[in-house]
């Protein structure tokens, strides 16, 4: 007969398989997402944009792997809280949470608006005028505002695998290194926003080497 405990333990790693196959696949389509974003857009004219129908169609794509990426980010933060459990921290669970769901929002916000600019782009609907206001609002937002929510979220979820050993110290260590190059220089350096789904990566790979704890036994209740 299968012992009590063993069918949890096999169910909590299960949880974490699926954490780390969605953080990976988080990570994965996110720094392609905004590696085509940074090299379609980088230096270009909205002249250039129009006359270079390969730039519009990375563009597009790189748009078409956002919402998979936030659909993977989603799982990956809903099992994660699962697997804390008992030892989760109501503050950094709060923080960790809040934060997460304000980036995804601010990315899909940011997403929407380029892909309302890119379906203008034929014809003569959009003029230089839009497209630059466009192109300000998004990058502020996803580039000060959702990497300002990113650097959080990674201090948070650090300091909650830090305190539960769930992972080699050095990985949370390596987030609070990632956290502060977000909040210190995300704006203005755009290439270092792909610091944030590659530390996922590299958290999710962590979480699928690494065995899973046991939760913490109850403490028995007064008769």
């Amino acid at each position: 007969m299968t012992a009590p405990g063993s069918g949890v333990t096999a169910r909590r790693w299960r949880s974490r398989r699926s954490a780390a196959v969605a953080g990976i696949l988080f990570g994965v389509l996110l720094v392609a997402a905004l590696a085509m974003m940074r090299v379609a857009v980088a230096g270009e004219s909205l002249e250039q944009l129009e006359a270079d129908p390969r730039r519009q169609t990375l563009i597009r794509t790189a748009l078409n792997l956002v919402p998979f990426a936030g659909i993977a980010f989603l799982w990956f933060i809903g099992v994660v809280r699962d697997q804390l459990g008992e030892v989760e921290d109501r503050l950094f669970s709060t923080v960790f949470l809040g934060s997460g769901l304000l980036f995804l929002g601010m990315l899909f916000q940011g997403a929407v608006t380029v892909t309302s600019l890119v379906e203008m782009i034929p014809g003569e609907r959009l003029d230089a005028g839009i497209w630059t206001f466009g192109r300000g609002a998004t990058e502020a937002l996803v580039s000060v505002y959702a990497m300002r929510m990113a650097a959080v979220f990674t201090l948070s979820v650090s300091t909650v695998a830090l305190r539960t050993a769930a992972v080699p110290r050095w990985v949370p260590f390596s987030g609070y290194a990632v956290a502060l190059v977000l909040l210190l220089v995300a704006g203005t350096q755009k290439w270092a926003q792909l610091l944030f789904p590659a530390w996922v990566l590299v958290l999710s790979i962590a979480i699928l080497l690494t065995p899973a704890r046991g939760r913490p036994a109850e403490p028995p209740r007064p008769g």
